[in-house]
């Protein structure tokens, strides 16, 4: 029903918003690209862009499209290779730190296990400064895991604010050092927080140490202390933590997908995998939580 060669080019204008840039991207003149376009609006039996000489906006359609375009060429592709024998196969060590695991990582995994049962898929899930460490070592080939602000490696999948958070009814004295539940080193978010409130010159005092995310959550639900944690990220039952309460800005954190050296197989399923974290990490973003 749907020519994959106009869906791609939806795409293209969907994520430029512009016909010249999508045309220029696609290798297109722009009256093939405004084609494409035409005959899949002609398909739908509705108007996927709304357009005038100075801007192009998706319209309610159009994003539905968005969703469905995507799916329908994943599918595609993944006939494409299973009837090719193209499929992937190896040994894959993927990383993944614990807060992304509890939340979105399993429907990633789960769609990849189907996508490509030929892979020996084997999980880690550490503190992000340990898996950043194991795969330097050459004991991962992929990790998905926060990134240190000083360090440039890595393929950006998400950005999102490090924010206070603990339980609902919890009040903080201002009198009294800010009681701190935190992961052991190395990290990312216990360093984050302890240098945060260094520099604004707050006192604190860690009340609960954990390398489980579990146990962390166990800890503020219970209303030990606070812990900073990825916005978009928290675990149900906790809440983020007032700004009367005074607490400093902690600033961004990037959540970024780092490969190995490997070659072969695993290069291969890696890269794989690495796609679909990435298109998951685009889904997380158009919702916006």
């Amino acid at each position: 029903m749907y020519d994959p060669t106009h869906l791609r080019t939806f795409l293209a204008v969907a994520q430029t918003l512009n016909f010249t840039q999508a045309a220029r991207r696609l290798g297109l003149r722009q009256s093939t690209v405004s084609q494409h376009v035409r005959r899949l609006e002609e398909a739908a039996g509705r108007q996927l862009f709304a357009r005038d000489t100075h801007s192009v906006e998706l319209t309610g359609d159009g994003e539905a499209m968005l969703g469905f375009a995507r799916r329908l060429l994943e599918v595609q592709e993944q006939a494409a290779a299973y009837f090719s024998g193209a499929r992937v196969r190896g040994r894959l060590r993927f990383g993944a730190s614990e807060d992304f695991v509890l939340t979105r990582l399993p429907e990633i995994l789960e769609g990849f296990r189907h996508d490509h049962p030929e892979v020996d898929l084997e999980l880690t899930v550490e503190l992000s400064g340990t898996l950043h460490e194991r795969l330097a070592e050459g004991k991962l080939d992929l990790v998905l895991a926060k990134r240190r602000p000083e360090d440039p490696r890595g393929r950006l999948v998400w950005r999102d604010d490090l924010v206070w958070i603990g339980a609902e009814r919890l009040r903080l004295d201002p009198d009294r050092p800010v009681p701190l539940i935190v992961y052991p080193p190395p990290g990312i978010t216990r360093a984050r927080a302890l240098e945060t409130l260094d520099t604004q010159g707050r006192p604190w005092h860690i009340v609960c140490t954990s390398g489980s995310l579990n146990g962390l959550i166990a800890a503020a639900r219970a209303g030990l202390g606070v812990m900073a944690h990825s916005r978009r990220l928290i675990p149900p039952g906790l809440v983020r933590v007032p700004e009367r309460a005074g607490l400093p800005d902690l600033g961004g954190i990037d959540f970024v997908l780092t490969h190995g050296h490997r070659g072969g197989p695993a290069q291969e399923a890696a890269d794989a995998l690495a796609e679909a974290v990435l298109a998951g990490g685009e889904r997380l973003r158009r919702q916006g939580g």
